[in-house]
C-alpha cells in the first residue's frame, strides 16, 4: 500500500460518518487528507475541494443532499482526469446521482455511487453496508477503499439503482419506527408495561436491529441524533415523489413523511428520526423530583394528513463550498436548509381535510342506514 502506486484518499465531510470513515481508512494503511466547510484541528486538513482533487486519487463526498452533492462534484470536476475514482455517498434521487455521474466521467474520471445504511456505532466500527453502482473497473478500483469502513458491499446495477434502493429501505425503515412509536401508545393507554411490549417484540417475528436500537430510546426519550429528523424527512420526500412520477399511493411513506415534517416544524429537525415518538409519548418532568414522565396528548392531531410538498432549498446558498451529510449517523446541524409551508397554510389545509372527511362519514352513514333491494 505504500509503494509506488499507493493510492491518496479524500474525504469531503467531517460530520459523525466522514470523520469515522477517515479514521478507518488511516488505520487500515491509506494515506488521508480532508476537506469540510467549517474548518476543523484535524491531520491533513486542505483549503478546498480543488487542493483535495490535485493531491488525492479517491475522493468520498459526504454530502448532505442532491443541490450540495453536484455543486461539490461541479468544483471538483476542473481538476478530475483519468487516474480519479469519485465515491458519493449521498442519498439523493437517482436522476441527480446520475447528473453527478456525467459530470465526473466528461472529464476521463470513474464515478461510484454508493449510499450506505449504518448508525453512527456501525461507522466506527467499520461495518457500514454499501449500496454499490458503476461501471466493472470503478467498483473493483473503489472497493478496497470501501472495505475499509464497510463490512459489506451489496452491487446494484447500472449507476442511480443503488440509490433507489437505498430510499426504499429507508421507507422501510421510518415505518417500523413510526409504527413502533403508535404501538407505545397505545401500550400506555391501555396502562400495559413498556417492559411486556419490549419483550413480546423481541420474540416477534417483525423484530429487527432498527426496532432493537430505537424502542428503548423511545421510551426512555433519548433521542440523540444517529440519522435525523431532517435526513430521513428529506429521504421520504424523494420516495413520494418517486412514487408520484410513477403514479404509484404510497401511503405509509407519506404518513412517514407527515410525522417528520411535525417534529421539524416543532423544533426537533436535529433530533434522531425516531422523535416521532414525542407524539405519543409527550415528556413532563416533575418540579418537585426532577423525574422525567409521559403523559398523554390531548390531542392526536390529524392522523393520515398529507403535507404540502417540501420545498427544495439550496443547503449550499452564500456559502463557498458544500456541508458535510448525515447520512444515517452524521449529527453535525446547520449544513441543510429544509424549508417548509407556513403553518397556518398547514392548518388550513388540514381543517379543509377534515371537512371532507367529515361528509364522506356523514354520506356512508345515511348510505348504511337505507333499505337494501332486493331484486
Amino acid at each position: 500500500m505504500f509503494g509506488p502506486n499507493r493510492k491518496i484518499i479524500g474525504v469531503i465531510g467531517l460530520g459523525i460518518i466522514g470523520r469515522a470513515v477517515s479514521t478507518n481508512l488511516r488505520q487500515k494503511g491509506f494515506q488521508v487528507f480532508v476537506w469540510n466547510r467549517t474548518p476543523r484541528p484535524v491531520p491533513n486538513f486542505v483549503g478546498s475541494t480543488a487542493e483535495l482533487a490535485e493531491i488525492c486519487d479517491f475522493l468520498q463526498i459526504f454530502v448532505s443532499d442532491d443541490e450540495a452533492l453536484l455543486q461539490t462534484v461541479e468544483r471538483l470536476s476542473e481538476k478530475l482526469g483519468s487516474r480519479h475514482v469519485v465515491i458519493a455517498h449521498s442519498t439523493v434521487a437517482p436522476d441527480s446521482m446520475r447528473a453527478a455521474a456525467e459530470i465526473v466521467e466528461r472529464r476521463g474520471a470513474r464515478f461510484v455511487e454508493a449510499p450506505f445504511t449504518g448508525s453512527k456505532v456501525a461507522a466506527e466500527k467499520g461495518e457500514l453496508v454499501y449500496y454499490v453502482g458503476g461501471s466493472d473497473e470503478a467498483l473493483r478500483d473503489a472497493r478496497p477503499v470501501l472495505e475499509a469502513s464497510g463490512k459489506q458491499i451489496i452491487e446494484i446495477g447500472v449507476i442511480g439503482r443503488a440509490t433507489a434502493i437505498k430510499i426504499a429501505t429507508n421507507m422501510v425503515t421510518a415505518a417500523s419506527v413510526q409504527a413502533a412509536a403508535e404501538a407505545l401508545a397505545l401500550v400506555r393507554a391501555l396502562g400495559l408495561p413498556f417492559d411486556s411490549f419490549v419483550e413480546a417484540m423481541q420474540g416477534n417475528a417483525s423484530y429487527s436491529t432498527t426496532l432493537a436500537m430505537k424502542v428503548p430510546k423511545m421510551i426512555e426519550h433519548d433521542f440523540g441524533p444517529h440519522f435525523s429528523v431532517k435526513h430521513m424527512l428529506k429521504d421520504m420526500e424523494i420516495a413520494n415523489q418517486l412514487g408520484l412520477s410513477h403514479h404509484l399511493d404510497l401511503g405509509v411513506a407519506a404518513v412517514a413523511r407527515d410525522q417528520l415534517l411535525e417534529q421539524l416544524q416543532s423544533g426537533h429537525g436535529d433530533e434522531d428520526y425516531s422523535a416521532v415518538a414525542r407524539k405519543y409519548l409527550p415528556e413532563t418532568r416533575s418540579a418537585a423530583q426532577g423525574e422525567t414522565q409521559t403523559a398523554m396528548p390531548d390531542a392526536q392531531g390529524e392522523a393520515g394528513s398529507v403535507a404540502p410538498a417540501l420545498e427544495s432549498t439550496p443547503s449550499l446558498a452564500g456559502l463557498e463550498e458544500p456541508g458535510p451529510t448525515q447520512e444515517n449517523g452524521d449529527s453535525r446541524t446547520g449544513d441543510v436548509a429544509v424549508s417548509t409551508s407556513p403553518n397556518r397554510e398547514l392548518k388550513e389545509k388540514a381543517q379543509l381535510r377534515r371537512g371532507f372527511l367529515g361528509q364522506l362519514l356523514r354520506r356512508g352513514r345515511r348510505l348504511l342506514k337505507q333499505p337494501v333491494s332486493k331484486e
